[in-house]
């Protein structure tokens, strides 16, 4: 792409914006002030996760929650809850630390520079340049999965990824503008959501087709070059349902680790072929149902059995908590199935 082009970008492209731009609820309005707190929450709540799935969870969160401060006040066991199912639980403990350190430290404002950001809690350099672009217009190169997706078509890199993000990035700060940024940022996201699909992109509807290398050669669905995806690990385990009265037992994670923090059933361990009734929580008539609960990690998939029992014993470790408000609980979604599975065989 000549220099001509590269001037070209950002014209057209928040042309296109200033139509089509979507309403989404953590989004400034024209003419609206930008509330930093909805910028950088919808920014932490997004990474791996769609907008459908964000949408609702935003607007509990904020109804909840509506400030830094009010974020910063809250129990680690209730914000953890009420991340329930957004998966990467650590970034609910980073949005916690960060709360309670710009309450304490930035005196309840959100820092307005990409190295500030960085120092805080959570912030790595997307969240970063991202906050500084749309929170504060600060000219940052913010690249999301969306924007990865439509600068290596622009550029047709050819080099597959993940070698491919620092010559993507490069190339996305040839294009970013001095003006504008926060918007330019929204637009080059909306732009991928809409119309640089993955599969089947619009490239008639869209605003830079005339300077998009992958359109003109035909091949844009060849851009960004991935490599073939490993086969993930496959693990399995056994969760426990230990139902006393009207209640089950609950145990909390260790706060490092997987789904740390979190309330969950007690589970074995999670391995190759553990025992199943390995590190069961109590002694007791455990009957195996035979419906397994499949779930997909990041970095591995896994078959739980769903031991069950009754007791009337109490426990000294875990609380007892009642089964017709267990969706109160804030459990994640691979014990959330579990439940679902011995509720329905009840």
């Amino acid at each position: 792409m000549d220099a001509k082009h590269r001037i070209d970008i950002a014209t057209p492209l928040l042309d296109w914006y200033d139509r089509h731009r979507r309403d989404l609820p953590w989004r400034a309005k024209p003419g609206e002030t930008v509330d930093p707190y909805r910028v950088w929450l919808s920014e932490v709540m997004l990474q791996q996760t769609t907008v459908a799935t964000v949408r609702p969870r935003f607007t509990d969160w904020t109804r909840r929650w509506p400030t830094f401060a009010d974020l910063a006040a809250a129990g680690e066991g209730e914000v953890m809850a009420a991340w329930a199912g957004l998966g990467y639980y650590a970034r609910a403990r980073n949005l916690l630390a960060a709360a309670r350190m710009i309450a304490a430290e930035h005196g309840g404002r959100l820092p307005d520079t990409e190295p500030a950001l960085r120092a805080l809690p959570g912030f790595g350099d997307y969240t970063a340049a991202a906050v500084a672009a749309i929170a504060f217009g600060r000219r940052a190169v913010v690249v999301d999965a969306n924007v990865e997706r439509v600068v290596a078509r622009l550029f047709a890199i050819d080099v597959p990824l993940p070698a491919a993000r620092k010559p993507i990035r490069a190339a996305a700060d040839t294009i970013t503008p001095a003006v504008r940024a926060g918007d330019f940022a929204q637009a080059m996201m909306d732009l991928g959501a809409a119309i640089c699909t993955p599969k089947r992109p619009r490239c008639l509807l869209c605003p830079l087709n005339h300077a998009c290398a992958a359109q003109a050669a035909g091949t844009p669905e060849a851009y960004p070059v991935r490599k073939p995806k490993a086969a993930r690990p496959h693990r399995h385990g056994t969760l426990f349902w230990l139902q006393r009265g009207d209640s089950v037992l609950l145990e909390r994670r260790p706060d490092k680790g997987l789904l740390g923090g979190m309330r969950a059933l007690p589970t074995g361990p999670w391995s190759e072929r553990p025992p199943l009734l390995a590190d069961a929580p109590a002694d007791a008539d455990w009957r195996i149902l035979d419906e397994p609960v499949t779930h997909g990690f990041t970095h591995f998939t896994i078959d739980l059995a769903v031991a069950v029992a009754h007791t009337g014993a109490a426990s000294n470790k875990g609380e007892w908590w009642p089964v017709d408000r267990l969706d109160e609980a804030g459990l994640p979604t691979v014990f959330a199935k579990a439940a679902d599975v011995v509720r329905r065989r009840a």
